[in-house]
């Protein structure tokens, strides 16, 4: 899978850009705030439909813009996957209304020219994004790990995104009813129709992260092991807040690291297990008032060597690891889909040693197309910038360069 052609408007300091794509790797050069990064941003956000920079997604929305009642931001890509071209448009609407106390902002996705909801186009386009800042996937906190988990499943895992929507819905109305028999007390069987959907979308949730995680280990071990060397050895670490295997009589629960295997487990099976754990945790759920077990409060860690790089890992562990996990995303994703995924890859140059940037120019020989920005092209071989397109961003402006 390949982009051929990607038009932004009003996105970002993009007033209007059009580019056409080789199917190849293309270095993007230049100044820091010349646009790099927001050519990324757009390309990514086609194929998760959120941001990684923006904290409200009003912030995509060109600042130049002139004040009106409706302005729109659009994000248009064609593109090849299998044998079909495609097209994809993302509209990011922000409405204004004098008797509102706020703009409304929503979103439209057009696949092929027809009005779709995100749960429906989410996997049809692929991408792989490294960023600096995705040091928090291993360095922060829970919720950064399973945003990862997810965006990356909801690509790959039919109805994931669905699940994950419809899991939100159930948890919020929940919640609402546990505060409820919390402050004024009540019949606690209220509980049940809700027990019930939670364990479906929950067990739904979780099955696919254990399933998945277990396959992208064994993909993400091998690729750390020939970053590193041999000298260490890569294990993901899912850990629920429901445990769906069962513990074994007489076992005292301790906190020791060990390699669990749940892939034989099927959904059915949590779901039961899940449904009765929410009901055994009904007093401590509505003291709190609000749900205790669940996917919501899944963690993953990264252990190298048995260490927990969360906890005690260096720097240069966790950026290993990370080009690790995103090398072996790409690998994951063609072996799921049968479609290499497009790789972004932001500044990540200078966040790597000699050894590992020519380990990673090594790697993306089997990428089928990746963007690449960097501000200083030294950073590269160069043979590998002889051999690739370069594309000086300046000012909102892309420039291709002719190679002498």
């Amino acid at each position: 899978m390949y982009l051929t052609r990607l038009s932004l408007t009003n996105f970002r300091a993009f007033s209007r850009l059009d580019l056409d794509f080789p199917r190849r790797i293309i270095l993007l050069y230049g100044a820091n705030a010349q646009g790099k990064t927001s050519i990324l941003e757009a390309v990514s956000f086609l194929a998760t439909f959120s941001s990684f920079h923006a904290s409200n997604e009003r912030q995509l929305l060109n600042f130049n813009m002139a004040e009106a009642t409706q302005m729109v931001g659009r994000i248009v890509a064609e593109y090849q996957r299998a044998s079909k071209k495609h097209t994809l448009e993302v509209r990011l609407i922000l409405e204004r209304n004098g008797t509102a106390a706020s703009p409304r902002f929503r979103k439209e996705i057009l696949l092929d020219g027809v009005k779709r909801r995100v749960g429906d186009v989410l996997g049809h386009f692929n991408a792989v994004i490294f960023l600096p800042q995705m040091a928090r996937i291993i360095e922060g906190s829970p919720s950064d790990r399973r945003r990862y988990v997810d965006e990356l499943l909801a690509q790959i895992v039919p109805h994931y995104g669905k699940h994950l929507s419809d899991y939100a819905k159930v948890l919020s109305q929940r919640n609402a009813l546990l505060k409820m028999l919390s402050e004024q007390g009540g019949d606690a069987r209220q509980l049940e129709v809700w027990d019930d959907m939670l364990a479906k979308h929950g067990a739904a949730i979780m099955h696919a992260r254990i399933q998945a995680l277990d396959e992208l280990e064994l993909v993400a071990r091998r690729v750390h092991q020939q970053l590193t060397h041999g000298a260490e050895i890569l294990r993901l670490s899912y850990q629920p807040a429901y445990e769906p295997l069962p513990q074994p009589k007489g076992q005292l629960l301790l906190p020791v690291e060990t390699t669990v295997d749940r892939s034989s487990l099927k959904a059915d099976e949590i779901q039961a297990g899940l449904k009765k754990a929410l009901h055994a945790a009904y007093r401590e759920d509505i003291s709190r008032g609000i749900t205790t077990l669940g996917p919501h409060r899944d963690d993953l860690r990264f252990i190298s060597n048995q260490i927990d790089l969360g906890d005690f890992g260096s720097r240069g562990q966790s950026r290993t690891v990370l080009l690790a996990m995103k090398l072996a995303e790409v690998q994951w994703m063609h072996q799921k889909t049968g479609e290499w995924p497009v790789l972004l890859l932001d500044e990540i140059m200078s966040e790597l040693d000699p050894q590992r940037r020519d380990d990673l120019l090594t790697a993306l020989d089997q990428v089928e197309q990746g963007l690449i920005t960097s501000t200083d092209l030294d950073m590269f071989e160069d043979a590998f910038v002889a051999k690739h397109d370069t594309w000086l961003v300046e000012g909102g402006r892309v420039l291709p360069q002719t190679k002498q």
